[in-house]
């Protein structure tokens, strides 16, 4: 499966109508099953699969540990592109009833069939303390970012994450269509290295949303920055949790919604 897909299109300008083939990012849905049991269809942008599945196991608290998700196995006959079991550690239980969404996740809405708000607290490790990292330096990381984003060159319409040390150093980004599909996809690249995340800074491509605050900091992760805006519920549970949250990350400044120490002048 491929990241984009070619249609034809209407080509509207001033200068009439042309028809031409037009490289969309492709959306289509993944279903993780534990346990046999079916818990959620996300809407995401093939690639990466095993990636997204250790991922969203880790940030929506359905294991606490990379090493108790023992693989992510696909299935056969079933389009195994598509859907794909969670294999528990040995020794690891889980009820998987817990965990079962209501309804199926659109690419823009990360929480969506859960039973309540209060669901979607997941139990969040201690956030470090650091790192410090200066102003100029968060700009310059926005913009690396923005260097790794190949399926945003090619379609226009996928989101992405990034993930940085204190002293600017790339760890890894991945794009997807679903702006928190891109992070768990991230969490699940880099889980196996470290965890929790630690001293790390985390870039997103677009607004800072509440799902997006609750992913990053069950992994551990105390700076968030985004290059739109925060909503108001992402900054409420930013505070509570100890989170650096920052928006409108763009040449010539930002703003600073939460725990503005690690972010020095």
């Amino acid at each position: 499966m491929s990241a984009s897909s070619s249609r034809p299109v209407l080509r509207v300008s001033g200068e009439g109508r042309a028809a031409r083939s037009d490289l969309l990012p492709t959306e289509e849905p993944v279903e993780f099953r534990l346990q046999r049991v079916p818990i959620a269809v996300l809407m995401r942008t093939p690639g990466d699969d095993e990636e997204l599945a250790r991922g969203f196991a880790l940030t929506e608290g359905i294991i606490l540990h990379p090493e108790e998700l023992a693989e992510v196995r696909a299935l056969p006959g079933l389009d195994g592109a598509g859907r794909y079991e969670l294999v528990l550690a040995e020794g690891i239980h889980v009820d998987e009833e817990q965990f079962r969404r209501n309804l199926y996740a659109t690419s823009s809405c990360g929480v969506c069939g859960k039973a309540s708000i209060d669901a979607v607290r997941v139990a969040a490790p201690p956030l470090p303390g650091g790192p410090v990292v200066p102003s100029g330096l968060l700009l310059e990381l926005v913009d690396s970012m923005r260097a790794a984003q190949a399926g945003f060159d090619a379609t226009g319409g996928l989101h992405a994450a990034a993930a940085f040390t204190g002293e600017g150093e790339f760890l890894g980004a991945r794009e997807d269509v679903g702006r928190h599909n891109a992070m768990d996809k991230l969490v699940g690249h880099l889980s196996s290295r470290r965890w929790p995340m630690g001293e790390l800074v985390v870039t997103v491509s677009g607004r800072v949303s509440f799902e997006l605050v609750q992913k990053a900091a069950v992994a551990g992760i105390s700076v968030l920055a985004g290059v739109s805006a925060a909503s108001s519920l992402a900054v409420d549970l930013a505070g509570e949790l100890g989170l650096t949250v920052a928006g409108f990350v763009r040449p010539g400044g930002f703003n600073l919604y939460t725990h503005p120490h690690r972010i020095s002048p």
